[in-house]
């Protein structure tokens, strides 16, 4: 028996990909958002460290991020609190 996530999601391409990039900036936002709980670090505490606009910060932590973020900024971010990217080969 399908589930609604299933009939909706998982047979209609298009919601997928669309599920798919939402997924991953709500994965980002909470990430930023225990992180910077972790450390207790404000919005502008994290941006001074990122070199980043407090901004940034925030629409990160709200998921609401610009239609493209740089990489540069985001290891800034990713950097500043404490992590680096390690890309693998699946």
């Amino acid at each position: 028996m399908k589930t609604t996530f299933d009939k909706f999601i998982n047979d209609i391409p298009e919601e997928k990909e669309k599920f798919d990039a939402e997924y991953s900036e709500f994965l980002l936002s909470e990430f930023v958002l225990e992180k910077m709980a972790d450390e207790n670090l404000s919005v502008r505490g994290l941006a001074n460290m990122a070199h980043v606009s407090p901004t940034v910060i925030q629409k990160i932590r709200t998921g609401k991020t610009p239609d493209r973020i740089s990489y540069k900024t985001f290891l800034n971010v990713i950097d500043s609190l404490g992590y680096k990217i390690n890309l693998v080969k699946k």
